[in-house]
């Protein structure tokens, strides 16, 4: 199973590694450390996080308010957002993948 993100996912995880580094230096490592390992346990185990709508899922990273919003597609999980959850909720919900 491989985890993929949409673009405007990608886009979240570099302006939140960009903003965390400014912050203190290396903390932006830290981030995007913590983000792999939820990915990692959304790769083993897909289903273990509530549905937030139809499909969706949230996965929330342990240290940072962010939650990885993703569903699975096929034998792949597909990131919409890299929610930051302090943001008007559900902002990411019309995402969808680029054809």
């Amino acid at each position: 199973m491989n985890v993929r993100l949409l673009a405007p996912a990608q886009a979240e995880l570099d302006e939140a590694v960009e903003w965390y580094n400014l912050q203190s230096p290396g903390l932006g490592e830290v981030f995007l450390a913590e983000l792999i390992r939820a990915a990692s346990r959304i790769e083993r185990h897909p289903e273990a996080w509530p549905v937030i709508s139809g499909a969706i899922r949230r996965c929330r990273l342990l240290r940072f308010p962010y939650a990885l919003m993703y569903v699975q597609d096929g034998h792949d999980i597909l990131v919409l957002a890299l929610a930051n959850l302090h943001r008007k909720p559900g902002y990411w919900r019309d995402r969808k993948e680029a054809p």
